[in-house]
């Protein structure tokens, strides 16, 4: 049997969480307050995925970049390969908020979007 000892990131609590496994079956979770934190142990230690943030280069735009973030969550050991993706793009302004920047990253699903409003310089 294995214990991996987490911080929780669900909310701001940050409980200290220990979950006890046999290979990928968990056998329990404890020390969350909350159902946030069971369901973040429990994908933490299977299946862990973030949110990526980043910016990309604009062209023609009243800022020089632009942030992004992933729409969802992606698998952590895809960050790296996300972040050389979105390193690559460049975009033309005009830029809105939630327009997609890189549609199914890495054949994930989840869409790079735009989190600021760029506009074109006159």
């Amino acid at each position: 049997m294995e214990k991996r000892e987490l911080t929780c990131i669900g909310c701001p609590m940050g409980c200290q969480i220990t979950v006890e496994l046999e290979g990928t079956e968990i056998l329990s979770v404890k020390g969350n307050t909350c159902a946030i934190g069971d369901k973040y142990a429990r994908n933490e230690v299977i299946h862990p995925e973030r949110t990526v943030t980043s910016t990309v280069v604009v062209d023609g735009g009243d800022k020089p970049r632009c942030s992004v973030k992933t729409a969802g969550n992606i698998p952590k050991d895809k960050i790296a390969e996300c972040m050389k993706a979105i390193d690559a793009v460049r975009v033309n302004a005009p830029v809105k908020i939630g327009d997609v920047i890189i549609e199914n990253v890495l054949g994930t699903g989840v869409n790079v979007v735009a989190t600021r409003n760029i506009h074109t310089v006159a």
